[in-house]
């Protein structure tokens, strides 16, 4: 079968980069094609070339389209070959209905003006027709980050393409969510689609991918057939050594009288009024490792930002944080009392992108810098590197620009800014998105680093061997309400996705 999209010996370079050497690819009519790899390894910079953002003549090597060179030279050439993008990274107007951003640039007209009754009719058939139940007529800003990537998808997914590439569209999805996409995607194969699929998650590579192909360091490692490889076996290449355990997680079995005590917590919703946390307990020991799971909208990242002070009206309940009441507080006041969250969005609520690293590292420890009201950047430059050193972010200099660097490493920039205010309580709303498996590793490390040091840690993951392998014990929401609670020893998957549907504990 002649290949769809080939690319052969491609090398693109930056100044004082290789990002990619001599890299072939070629993608079938009607395949899921996974592309595997760490950050870094070249898969962004491969996408970017096959849509246009690196054009023709700033690489080496051939690109071909159904058998002809493709000589792209913008996005907008690629667009009309047949090739939609669906980025990590949300790209939608927030301030517009999810309606408008399926259309936007499309919209249909009538004598002239924009046919609104049409688009939104339209809208609502399509997502629909993907067994996406979100309304078109909500505004984009009002939905979680898991709801705004499925409008990514169903906005591409629109356009009559034959070649989609995707990548980490599940990595802030439920996992409801992903099976509704996957199922998208077989669905999208059997009709002659050809998709190349980028994604950390190899539960979801197996399930889905024909075949695999693994970069490393820009080069190609391997292009494997599916059924004829393993998990392991991927894994060794993506990282050039065998990893002997997952989730390494040291569990601390003199565990303290408990640091943070959540008493029938019930929180409002800050836009409706209504209810949208019930009757919340649970406690946190230092040194311990509290997962909290559910499925998308169960509540998770508002319990946690509501810890933080960040979100929603407090209605019943109370918080005690060493024996002393916690009042309602905004987040600045929160960190000085020992509370620090890892947001889950980190670009856009984690992050100041056009600044640099040393300057993200410091910003929420500033007032520890100026003791009398003007900043040492001596001092604030040797904590950054300090911490910068600790934390192995991969980087040319301190100076560097943080939207510049890996998801991996721009993780590791929000954990360390937490870590500069020096919490008892660290808040993780979901750490591990869209990283790959060595930074996870670190990540996972840098957690039993610091139970081993005290802290107490709560954990918000989607993805349940995580949520299993990383917790000491695991809280699961349903509906804004504690669906179970579960030790490490009996908590398994049937029972954790039980409790998050809110089903009868399973035996």
């Amino acid at each position: 079968m002649s290949p769809l999209l080939s690319a052969h010996a491609i090398t693109k370079r930056f100044p004082g980069v290789v990002a990619l050497s001599d890299v072939s690819f070629d993608l079938r009519p009607g395949e899921i094609h996974a592309l595997c790899g760490e950050n870094g390894a070249g898969k962004s910079t491969l996408i970017k070339l096959l849509s246009g953002i690196h054009p023709h003549g700033s690489y080496d090597g051939e690109l071909r389209i159904g058998g002809d060179t493709a000589r792209f030279s913008s996005i907008a050439d690629a667009t009309r070959a047949g090739l939609a993008v669906i980025y990590q990274e949300l790209a939608l107007v927030e301030e517009m209905t999810v309606a408008e951003n399926i259309f936007l640039g499309a919209e249909p007209t009538r004598a002239g003006l924009i046919d609104w009754p049409r688009v939104h009719r339209e809208a609502g058939a399509v997502l629909a027709n993907f067994n996406v139940d979100i309304d078109p007529a909500a505004q984009c800003s009002r939905l979680g980050v898991g709801q705004k990537q499925l409008v990514e998808i169903v906005k591409a997914l629109r356009k009559d393409s034959r070649i989609l590439i995707l990548d980490e569209p599940t990595a802030a999805l439920a996992e409801h969510e992903v099976r509704v996409l996957l199922d998208i995607l077989r669905d999208l194969r059997a009709r002659g689609i050809a998709c190349i699929y980028i994604s950390h998650k190899l539960d979801e590579v197996f399930a889905i991918a024909d075949r695999i192909t693994v970069l490393r360091d820009g080069a190609t490692i391997a292009t494997l057939d599916t059924a004829a490889t393993s998990k392991s076996e991927i894994i060794r290449h993506m990282v050039g050594r065998e990893i002997a355990d997952l989730f390494p997680r040291r569990a601390r079995a003199d565990l303290s009288p408990a640091i943070l005590r959540v008493e029938n917590l019930t929180i409002a919703d800050p836009h409706t009024g209504k209810a949208r946390l019930h009757d919340i307990s649970f406690t946190l020991a230092p040194g311990e490792v509290l997962g909290i799971g559910g499925l998308m909208g169960a509540g998770r990242t508002e319990l946690l930002m509501h810890l933080f002070g960040a979100w929603g009206a407090r209605t019943a309940g109370r918080i005690h944080l060493r024996d002393c009441e916690l009042p309602v507080l905004p987040p600045a006041k929160i960190l000085r009392r020992g509370i620090a969250l890892v947001t889950e969005d980190r670009r856009r609520l984690g992050l100041i992108l056009d600044h640099d690293i040393a300057f993200n590292l410091t910003l929420a420890s500033l007032a520890k810098f100026a003791p009398r009201l003007l900043i040492d950047t001596s001092a604030e430059t040797r904590a950054a590197a300090d911490l910068s050193a600790s934390l192995r972010i991969k980087a040319p200099s301190l100076a560097a620009i943080a939207g510049k660097l890996s998801g991996g490493n721009q993780q590791k920039v929000v954990l360390g800014k937490a870590l500069l205010t020096e919490p008892s309580v660290i808040l993780l709303d979901e750490p591990t998105r869209g990283i790959d498996i060595g930074a996870k590793l670190e990540i996972y490390e840098l957690i039993n680093r610091l139970t081993d040091a005290g802290k107490a840690v709560l954990l918000v993951s989607s993805e349940l061997p995580e949520l299993i392998g990383m917790s000491d014990r695991i809280l699961m929401l349903h509906d804004g309400r504690i669906g179970g609670t579960f030790t490490r020893a009996d908590a398994t998957p049937e029972r954790l996705i039980a409790a998050a549907m809110g089903a009868p504990a399973q035996p």
